[in-house]
């Protein structure tokens, strides 16, 4: 029983030990980095400037989306009827349409709801008035789902189609303009995360060098890599926590700057945009992001350190 006990205390201790040497080496990094506050805020800008970069990118084509408006309207097809065609048959139409596997929905809009629609957008509702009866044809909106060119090829056909509008190569090309984007965006944050990784690791470098000697009389009393490795890690992740929390400030005060030009420009297209940015889970992972690459960078050179000066036996 005396030596299940024991066992328990040193197992106790020694985790109380471990979590000691952690909270000793994250504040101690912290002062350090304190105690060079322009080289600290010359890496933390560097590494927040290539953060910004590419998620600006992809936050301006993710906004660029919105604008031009979703996928889903952009592919939708309108159908206008021949003048002569009763409401009643454009409702069955409608009906029939909307059991196709090849359609996802119908909207119906009547002569009587686009003449209302127009008196109300174009506010020539006294020329309205003197007009004899209504010469707007029923029109159906119809959202495709799946292949669109066999659909367009079926309304076509249909012997009460007028006149359809589809203007797939508008919305092929922008499709492609966006995903192009998307990966650009992809291949830039690896690029610049490479760069912000490689940051951190030349100024932990240089950390690692003023206290080489201090290293080398660890070496000698046996600490391990781990211990020795661990204020230079921390270090790395506070330069990681603060250059994200720096590249989604350097975004907001972007946003700022454009919201308004970007208003303006939207309302001239009798549009109601705004600019939208990250939401509170994208800023945490941002965050979280910037911090494991700045750990990453500190472990990697610091191992290398380690590895070229462990005393070897002889």
């Amino acid at each position: 029983m005396s030596d299940a006990k024991n066992a328990r205390t040193q197992a106790r201790s020694g985790i109380g030990i471990w979590l000691d040497q952690h909270l000793y080496s994250f504040v101690s990094s912290l002062g350090r980095a304190a105690r060079r506050p322009w080289a600290t805020l010359l890496t933390i800008g560097v590494m927040a400037i290539a953060l910004a970069l590419p998620l600006g990118l992809w936050l301006a084509l993710q906004n660029v989306g919105h604008f031009a408006g979703d996928v889903q309207q952009s592919r939708e097809i309108d159908l206008f009827l021949k003048p002569d065609t009763p409401v009643a048959r454009a409702q069955a139409l409608a009906l029939e349409l909307r059991g196709r596997d090849d359609v996802a929905g119908v909207e119906l809009r009547t002569p009587d709801q686009g003449m209302a629609e127009f008196r109300e957008r174009s506010g020539l509702g006294a020329s309205l008035d003197t007009l004899e009866g209504n010469p707007l044809p029923s029109l159906l909106i119809v959202v495709p789902e799946g292949d669109d060119a066999r659909l367009v090829a079926a309304l076509q056909a249909l012997p009460e189609t007028d006149l359809l509008q589809h203007d797939a190569a508008w919305r092929d090309r922008l499709a492609g303009w966006m995903g192009f984007g998307r990966r650009l965006a992809w291949v830039l944050a690896a690029l610049f995360g490479l760069g912000a990784l490689l940051v951190v690791g030349n100024t932990v470098r240089l950390d690692i060098q003023s206290r080489r000697e201090e290293i080398g009389v660890l070496q000698l009393l046996g600490a391990s890599d781990g211990f020795i490795r661990r204020p230079f890690v921390y270090l790395g992740a506070w330069y990681g926590l603060a250059a994200g929390a720096l590249a989604l400030g350097l975004l907001t005060l972007a946003a700022l700057a454009l919201r308004e030009p970007l208003a303006t420009l939207a309302r001239s297209y009798g549009s109601t945009f705004a600019l939208a940015g990250l939401d509170a889970v994208g800023a945490v992972a941002v965050v979280v992001a910037a911090t494991a690459i700045g750990w990453l960078g500190a472990w990697l050179v610091t191992g290398h350190f380690l590895r070229q000066t462990r005393p070897t036996e002889t």
